[in-house]
């Protein structure tokens, strides 16, 4: 920002200071320019041709410099075949006149003839009257006075332009240094964090830096969740994975006839806990990666596909929104799915029903899993979404299904929600996902 700064500033100044010193040197050398007109057509108005044909004054010209020999200001009369008539400051010395044309108006230009004294010379072409010849009239100033002039003004516009370059730039570092100091606080308060402990910035910040620390906050929370949960994981699986190690190691103490089977049993119950925190872990890390997008349609025909070979007694209706999309990874939509319809072909009565996107609510996604068995009491909606939970226990499972389907559900946003089926009389499942829009920009609903 500072290079930045430091570089615009100096162009600018740069163009800003050629452009006041080329309008002051040019104001300048116009007003020595008009003095040096003045002074030609003072001797035009006074020159007047004798009875001999030569140029003269009616009357003096009014600068006293032109009787001073070597004072800087002359002038001088040439005609052809005329002697020149200079001024008496010229005294040994004559101006050249650049002869063979004619002026009608004053000719300015600088001339280098005499040495050590540059000179500004006017001249103009005069026939004066009762003449047939043609006069040139000169007037010549040195340049020593309009040089020094323009040099002293050159010399005050670069101490001036310099001055006013720093100052600018310290401006800017102020300035930059005043602006940016909102993100050093943050810096120190996100230091703090590691040592005082605390989980967000709580210091009160410029409304420009706000929405970063409110980011940044959510970030914070975010994290703490993510470690929260990870803890969580971690003490659900240890707690679900004691029991079964404990019956094994009691079974095995004992020398139990029957150790093979208690093995099998309680090793299928361990790694049903394992597979449910790894799909839920999955799913957090998905999550995190976002840009999540899959079809509920064809998660639905999947499911039911592979569903469908186990259970060839069921009947299975599919009806709704063929265009819904949502923000859930597919294979996890997929394994959402498949846990809500088999619980429905495995504890129904032989018809299950899903609809996909029944309401069509903005920014939502329903699925409804419809069965026709013998629903589920109100009372025990809650804890059935438990580790465990069973209601029927005659059928083999391992309660784990509808705790996978809450977990992930809430990962991504979601929700599920239990109710009875008003057609088939049954347990009515509802699946709350946040909608997407499809590949082709539309929302699906």
């Amino acid at each position: 920002m500072l290079l930045i700064a430091a570089g615009w500033i100096s162009i600018l100044l740069l163009l800003g200071g050629v452009g006041l010193e080329r309008t002051l040197t040019s104001q300048v050398t116009r007003s020595f320019d008009d003095q040096l007109g003045y002074m030609l057509t003072a001797m035009v108005g006074s020159a007047e041709v004798g009875p001999d044909g030569e140029v003269f004054f009616n009357r003096p010209l009014g600068d006293q410099r032109f009787l001073e020999p070597n004072s800087g200001l002359y002038w001088q009369i040439s005609g052809n075949k005329h002697e020149d008539f200079p001024s008496r400051s010229l005294w040994d010395r004559s101006l050249k006149v650049q002869g063979g044309h004619f002026d009608s108006t004053p000719h300015i230009y600088d001339s280098d003839e005499f040495a050590g004294e540059p000179l500004r010379k006017m001249e103009r072409s005069i026939i004066l009257p009762g003449s047939d010849t043609q006069w040139w009239f000169v007037v010549a100033q040195s340049r020593t006075a309009l040089d020094a002039q323009i040099r002293r003004i050159r010399l005050i516009l670069a101490w001036s332009f310099v001055v006013l370059g720093l100052g600018l730039f310290l401006m800017a570092m102020a300035q930059s240094w005043y602006g940016l100091s909102p993100l050093r606080r943050i810096s120190r308060a996100i230091a703090a964090l590691r040592t005082s402990g605390a989980n967000r910035v709580v210091e009160p910040l410029p409304l420009e830096v706000q929405p970063l620390v409110e980011e940044l906050n959510a970030l914070l929370a975010h994290v703490d969740r993510q470690a929260e949960e990870a803890r969580t994981h971690a003490g659900n699986l240890a707690h679900a994975l004691k029991t079964p190690l404990t019956v094994v190691m009691n079974a095995a103490t004992a020398r139990a006839p029957d150790l093979a089977d208690t093995v099998i049993r309680e090793a299928a119950m361990m790694r049903r806990q394992v597979d449910h925190h790894l799909a839920r872990a999955r799913a957090v890390g998905r999550r995190a990666v976002g840009q999540s997008r899959a079809s509920v349609w064809d998660s639905v025909e999947a499911v039911l596909r592979a569903v469908t070979r186990l259970y060839e007694n069921t009947r299975f209706d599919l009806d709704g929104n063929k265009l819904a999309h949502v923000g859930v990874e597919r294979q996890d939509l997929d394994e959402i799915l498949g846990n809500l319809i088999e619980n429905a072909a495995k504890y129904g009565g032989g018809s299950v029903f899903v609809t996909v996107d029944p309401g069509k609510q903005i920014g939502w996604c329903e699925v409804w899993v419809e069965d026709d068995g013998a629903g589920i009491p109100e009372e025990e909606r809650d804890r059935i979404f438990d580790r465990g939970a069973r209601l029927d226990t005659g059928k083999p499972g391992t309660g784990l299904g509808l705790a996978i389907v809450r977990d992930v559900a809430e990962i991504y946003g979601g929700e599920v929600e239990l109710g009875e089926s008003e057609d088939l009389g049954g347990l009515l499942v509802r699946l709350r996902l946040p909608r997407v829009a499809n590949g082709s920009g539309r929302s699906g609903a």
